[in-house]
């Protein structure tokens, strides 16, 4: 989209008026179901927000996380909150925010990995992002415990290009609301 701008910065480095507009942006492109862990889950890594003039179109950030995968724990960035203000949609900036994420991961993980939407799975999936084939679950307080809900809509990218083989499950580190 002409006159645009990408800004690459890490959550310390956001204003409280850049992360109330963030909040609001995806508040709004997620029809109200985007809730506070959603948004925690969002926060303390790099964000890519895309702005024209003042207004901010579209957001993701990625955050570390670790995932255990065949015994090894893989330094994982993993893309969040990835959104697109309604009337600016279809016009590449989605892409834009998932570019400058994938540079990120490319530069600073092993393993890229997201939970996609039903819309988002296009974007995902154009880029080179593949379903990720085996089990998924979550490393919680109480052990281990299998996430079959995530199955089929989370997505992997390796930025050399070699992902983990499915036959063993990527086990994820555990947040508030990943485990219920």
């Amino acid at each position: 989209m002409t006159g645009t701008r990408t800004r690459l910065a890490h959550t310390s480095q956001l204003e409280a008026e850049e992360l109330s507009a963030v909040r609001g942006l995806l508040d709004g492109a997620f029809d109200g179901d985007f809730g506070e862990e959603d948004f925690e889950h969002a926060l303390g890594g790099m964000h890519a927000l895309v702005y024209r003039g003042g207004e901010l179109l579209a957001h993701g950030s990625v955050v570390q996380r670790r995932v255990v995968h065949a015994g090894r724990a893989l330094r994982c960035g993993y893309v969040e909150a990835v959104a697109v203000r309604a009337d600016a949609r279809r016009r590449g900036l989605g892409g834009a925010v998932m570019a400058a994420l994938e540079d990120v991961i490319g530069r600073a993980y092993v393993l890229g990995a997201l939970s996609a939407s039903d819309e988002g799975a296009a974007l995902y999936g154009g880029r080179g992002w593949s379903v990720w084939r085996g089990r998924i679950g979550a490393l919680s307080p109480g052990g281990p415990v299998r996430l079959p809900e995530e199955e089929g809509s989370t997505y992997v990218w390796a930025p050399d290009g070699s992902l983990p083989a499915p036959a063993e499950a990527l086990w994820f580190d555990w947040r508030d609301g990943d485990v219920l």
